[in-house]
C-alpha cells in the first residue's frame, strides 16, 4: 500500500514548519512539487526553500508536475469535481513514475490539510487507497490573529469560517457575531455595509511580503482593495485572508 504524507508547512515562512513537520520531510523518499504556472513559481521555489532547510543533509528526492487548471465555465462544485479528479489522475502517474515499492511519498500542503484545502479529498480518490498520514500545519487564520493580537472570539460566542462564495451569495450568517473569511479574490466584504463591521486583513500573513490593514470595514475598505491589488501585481499571486466582527449595539 502507498505511503502518502500530507505535511501542513504554515504560510510560506519556514519558521512555521513544525519539528514533526520537519522530520517528516526528511524521512520522505519523494516530495511532489505542484506548479501553477509562471506567475505563480513563488508557490513552488517556496517549497523547494522549506525542502533545502530541514533537509539540508540528505535532500529528499523532489518531483515537480503541473497542477491542472480548473474549468470555471460551468457549475461552481461539477467544476470543482472534475478538477480533483483530473489532480488525483497526475498525482497517481507521477507516483508511478518515481516512486518505488515500499516508499513514501509526500507532500506539502500550504497551511493545514484540513482547514479550507483539498488535498484531503483529492487523496481519497486515489485507487488503490493510501495509507494516509496527515501532519498539522500552521493556518493563515492563527498568523493572522497572531499578526493583530486578537482573540478569535468574544467571551462564550462561536465564530464562524467561511469563504468568500459564502458571504457574496448568502450575505451574513445569521448566527455569527464573528467571521473569518478565506478564498476570496473578490473582496466580499464589499457585499456588506461597512458601518457595521470592523475588519482584520492580512496578506503573505507571517512572511517577509506580510501586509496588514485593520479598522472599520467603511474606512478602510478602499485602502485593502488597492493594497491588494498592487501586490497581487507586484506578486503575480496573492493569498489573503481577513476577520469581520459586528460592531456592539
Amino acid at each position: 500500500m502507498l505511503d502518502l504524507w500530507l505535511i501542513g508547512i504554515g504560510t510560506g515562512n519556514p519558521d512555521h514548519v513544525t519539528f514533526e513537520a520537519a522530520q517528516a520531510i526528511r524521512d520522505a523518499d519523494l516530495i511532489l512539487v505542484p506548479r501553477k504556472g509562471r506567475k505563480k513559481a513563488d508557490l513552488a521555489d517556496i517549497r523547494h526553500q522549506i525542502i533545502a532547510k530541514v533537509a539540508s543533509d540528505a535532500l529528499p528526492r523532489v518531483v515537480e508536475f503541473d497542477l491542472p487548471v480548473r474549468d470555471a465555465s460551468g457549475a461552481y462544485l461539477e467544476g470543482v469535481n472534475d478538477w480533483h479528479d483530473a489532480i488525483a489522475l497526475v498525482w497517481a502517474q507521477t507516483i508511478h513514475d518515481n516512486l518505488g515499492d515500499g516508499q513514501k511519498v509526500a507532500l506539502l500542503v500550504w497551511g493545514d490539510p484540513s482547514l479550507y484545502d483539498s488535498t484531503l479529498r483529492i487523496a481519497g480518490r486515489l485507487d488503490p487507497k493510501p495509507n494516509l498520514r496527515v501532519v498539522a500545519g500552521v493556518t493563515s487564520l492563527q498568523m493572522l490573529t497572531a499578526a493583530f493580537a486578537i482573540p478569535i472570539n468574544r467571551i462564550g460566542v462561536p465564530f464562524t469560517v467561511t469563504t468568500g462564495r459564502n458571504l457574496r451569495e448568502n450575505g451574513w450568517p445569521s448566527d455569527a457575531d464573528t467571521i473569518a473569511v478565506m478564498l476570496d479574490g473578490e473582496c466580499s466584504f464589499q457585499c456588506l455595509d461597512g458601518a457595521n463591521y470592523d475588519i482584520w486583513w492580512g496578506a503573505y500573513v507571517g512572511m517577509p511580503e506580510q501586509l496588514l490593514i485593520s479598522g472599520k470595514l467603511g474606512e478602510v475598505s478602499d485602502m485593502i482593495l488597492s493594497t491588494r491589488a498592487k501586490a497581487r501585481d507586484s506578486h503575480g499571486w496573492i493569498m489573503d485572508i481577513y476577520v469581520l466582527r459586528k460592531h456592539l449595539a
